[in-house]
């Protein structure tokens, strides 16, 4: 049995707790929050102990830790858990700055501690049934991605303010999964963005709407597509195009009934909010973190992918700000 302590018991960190109580091979011993309420309304409705972070790290027991802090708080937490000896399993992102993430990929690079970045979309049975049949060779080699992204609603700007901007907060996921899929970095990030969901957004120098194109080394493309706001639900498509053939992966509706008459075709919308969509995802997430703790295998999203995408996160803020596209150099990965 792991024993995994929590930090953080916001809305991120009580999604994470019902993964780890989900899973026959973890137990949740313990919650740390600076919001000492939230913590202790978590910690009895799952049966764990409230500590501090110091006692956390401190206590041979616990095998793992769960980061679902505050962005700001990841590189430092994650530096400070692996230290203590403690595989560790954040949130995206690794930080809001690349250079602080870089660090920290630097000083935890010989601890031996493994650390794995939440990147739960690449546990969507979907999406990974796309890249198993990408990687079985289904569709030849791939030329184009495109992923569309569209929240249903946008965040409080109160929120905005403190996110880090659209690229680092919610498009992250989509250069993850653009890295993923095409089996690296790409060479070159273009990007453009505006605010035009919400002008409170623009205010607070933010964007709502963006389109980024990223380029390989080798000339293969991704358009990747965000909006925070589609009213209909939460739209969540990928579309693969290669040498000899296609593949997608379409929405997540509320249900599967399909209507056909002479007046046409309809179905249901896509389901509405991202624990919906993505609930599955974060469990399959958690187990696959478990297994390789337990076999001390590699982790499935190693810290250097997380890196990597917040390299693209920073390329396309830069982008968008100059009008010109932005490279991502080696030194950018930690290479």
């Amino acid at each position: 049995m792991l024993k995994v302590a929590l930090l953080g018991a916001g809305r991120i960190g009580q999604v994470h707790a019902k993964s780890i109580l989900a899973n026959a091979e973890s137990a949740l011993v313990a919650i740390a929050d600076v919001n000492a309420a939230a913590a202790q309304a978590l910690a009895a409705e799952v049966g764990a102990e409230v500590r501090s972070v110091e006692a956390i790290l401190a206590d041979p027991a616990i095998d793992a830790v769960l980061i679902a802090t505050s962005t700001d708080t990841h590189s430092a937490l994650i530096e400070r858990a692996t230290a203590a000896g403690k595989a560790v399993l954040c949130e995206k992102p690794v930080d809001l700055s690349l250079e602080r993430a870089l660090a920290c990929q630097a000083a935890t690079a010989g601890n031996g501690a493994p650390v794995m970045i939440g990147f739960n979309r690449r546990f969507d049975p979907n999406f990974a049934a796309l890249k198993a049949a990408f990687d079985r060779g289904e569709i030849g080699k791939g030329e184009l991605l495109a992923i569309t992204s569209f929240d249903p609603a946008p965040p409080p700007v109160s929120y905005v303010r403190v996110s880090g901007g659209l690229f680092r907060d919610m498009m992250i996921h989509d250069f993850d999964m653009a890295c993923w899929i095409m089996g690296g970095a790409p060479a070159v990030v273009s990007a453009t963005g505006s605010a035009i969901v919400d002008p409170e957004i623009g205010a607070a120098g933010d964007v709502d709407t963006a389109v980024v194109t990223l380029t390989w080394a080798d000339g293969r493309l991704a358009v990747i597509k965000n909006s925070r706001r589609a009213g209909y639900g939460y739209d969540q498509r990928l579309e693969l195009l290669g040498s000899g053939g296609l593949l997608s992966a379409q929405n997540v509706l509320e249900n599967t009934v399909q209507k056909i008459t002479t007046a046409g075709v309809s179905s249901a919308k896509p389901v509405y909010f991202f624990l919906e969509r993505y609930m599955r995802a974060y469990e399959a997430e958690w187990s696959a973190f478990v297994t390789a703790v337990k076999a001390g295998t590699a982790m499935p999203v190693p810290l250097a992918e997380g890196v990597a995408a917040l390299a693209c996160a920073e390329a396309a803020t830069r982008a968008a700000q100059s009008g010109r596209a932005a490279a991502i150099t080696a030194d950018m990965l930690g290479g």
